[in-house]
């Protein structure tokens, strides 16, 4: 059954949770007065499905129905959960939820606001039980990070379903244990950009000079290490302690205004706008937001490969989907269906064809499915035994293009203690697009030569060996490069 997500508030932030929870297949409604609504949240959309598929090594669901409400009473009866991002006046939240709490009064209610208490919040509210802060960062479709902040009157269970919806959507929510004005993560960024006004206002550097510093340098070490684990690797091998030794002394030292705030004057304001409109004026705002979604995707995807950071949320995210999809049946006799992908950018040539490596991969992830469908997954690595592939054979039979969702499933050919041969179909839509016939070996990593497979690995293989003995053996099975066609 689809779930209802209702979004009051459709400025950057609201249009960023709008296209998460489309893109994660919930329905979604729309309240916000701005006529220019629909036209900004569109465009919003369109980066956002150019850009999260590409971070997903599984086919993302079908996407839910968009509607934009009238009123807040349509856009929230029926819905499962409610984010609020209207602008940061809480006389104006305050309205705004006694509107939402007189139609859905036990809904959770997330707020996306940076600043302030959940406490603060839920004050003369129907129900403050069900109010917390869901504070994310923009781009919301691409960026994790969700500060999930809940305050005394918040139920427990309430706020582990909110972070449960949050990590369905292929979210981090980060649980703040303490109400503190501006969470965490903002209290970071207030520092920062209050150094950085100063900088600028003393003529020590320009904006631009200032973003190069963040993202030649430190900016690039945060996005994979963060703070602390960064300074502990500058301690070298004495760690953390001697960082602390050598550059704790520094924090009495006269290096920052932290707590001397710049005049906010017209002056400052011009002579930040300018720097900033010489900097990177001559880019729209549209364009700056699809150059960004690139190159997140290209960080995100390298830290996904390390199963690092934000990468390990992606990989767990498609753990997750794959999780909900059905298991077949080990002893059905047809082809077992394992793996779920799709095209992504980097898949493609320069023809916009899906890459000759590629078609392996397809038939990597499949396999790998398989072993770990009958045992041989992980763990048994880790105990010393895998399966090694001996011989494959890539038959191509079409094509594949950016987009294009594809399923891998796997026939059982034969088995033994020793040996293992497969043929693996790479489909779209059901039409072929390449079959891979492969012998593997189970192996003694340690003693680097084939031993028989462990018992508990061979109790699943058996009966898919035999149920599949009763199906007809491919025509492409045994074809060697060049044989011509029957």
């Amino acid at each position: 059954m689809t779930r209802k997500a209702a979004i009051v508030g459709g400025g950057v932030i609201g249009g960023g949770w709008a296209a998460r929870f489309l893109l994660s297949g919930w329905d979604v409604a729309i309240f916000d007065p701005d006529p220019e609504a629909p036209r900004k949240i569109g465009e919003v959309l369109a980066n956002a499905r150019a850009a999260l598929p590409a971070l997903a090594d599984v086919p993302m669901p079908a996407e839910g129905r968009l509607t934009f409400s009238k009123t807040i009473q349509d856009a929230v009866e029926g819905a499962d959960y409610i984010q609020e991002s209207v602008s940061e006046r809480l006389e104006l939240k305050h309205k705004v939820y006694a509107q939402i709490q007189a139609h859905a009064p036990t809904t959770l209610l997330g707020s996306s606001t940076s600043g302030f208490k959940p406490s603060e919040l839920q004050i003369k509210a129907t129900n403050p039980a069900t109010i917390f802060v869901a504070h994310p960062f923009n781009p919301v479709y691409l960026l994790p990070l969700a500060e999930v902040v809940p305050s005394q009157k918040n139920d427990p269970d309430h706020i582990e379903n909110a972070k449960e919806i949050l990590r369905e959507i292929g979210m981090y929510p980060l649980h703040v244990r303490k109400e503190i004005d501006a969470h965490i993560a903002d209290r970071f960024l207030e520092a920062v950009w209050r150094e950085a006004l100063w900088l600028v206002k003393d003529g020590v550097a320009t904006t631009e000079e200032i973003d190069e510093a963040i993202r030649m340098g430190f900016g690039l070490r945060w996005g994979q290490m963060g703070l602390f684990e960064t300074y502990r690797v500058a301690g070298g091998e004495a760690g953390m302690k001697h960082f602390m030794a050598q550059f704790g002394p520094c924090l009495t030292w006269p290096w920052t205004k932290l707590m001397d705030v710049p005049e906010f004057t017209d002056e400052l304001v011009d002579l930040i706008a300018g720097q900033s409109d010489a900097q990177s004026g001559h880019h729209s705002i549209r364009e700056l937001e699809r150059i960004r979604d690139q190159n997140l995707i290209g960080f995100l995807r390298v830290l996904k490969d390390t199963n690092w950071g934000a990468g390990k949320v992606l990989l767990d995210h498609d753990e997750r989907r794959r999780t909900l999809a059905s298991a077949p049946t080990p002893d059905t006799a047809a082809p077992l269906v394992l793996a779920h992908m799709q095209v992504l950018p980097g898949w493609i040539d320069y023809n916009g064809h899906m890459t000759e490596s590629r078609y392996l991969h397809a038939s990597t992830e499949t396999c790998d499915a398989f072993l770990r469908f009958i045992g041989a997954g992980l763990e048994y690595v880790k105990a010393g035994h895998s399966y090694y592939t001996a011989e494959s054979h890539i038959m191509h039979a079409g094509e594949a293009k950016l987009g294009d969702k594809l399923t891998g499933s796997v026939q059982v050919l034969g088995s033994d203690e020793k040996r293992l041969h497969l043929f693996i179909r790479i489909e779209r839509d059901g039409a072929l697009v390449a079959s891979i016939e492969q012998m593997l070996l189970h192996v003694d990593m340690a003693a680097g030569r084939a031993c028989p497979v462990k018992p508990e690995v061979l109790e699943r293989l058996t009966p898919i060996t035999a149920a599949h003995s009763a199906l007809a053996r491919p025509d492409t099975a045994g074809r060697f490069v060049g044989q011509r066609k029957s």
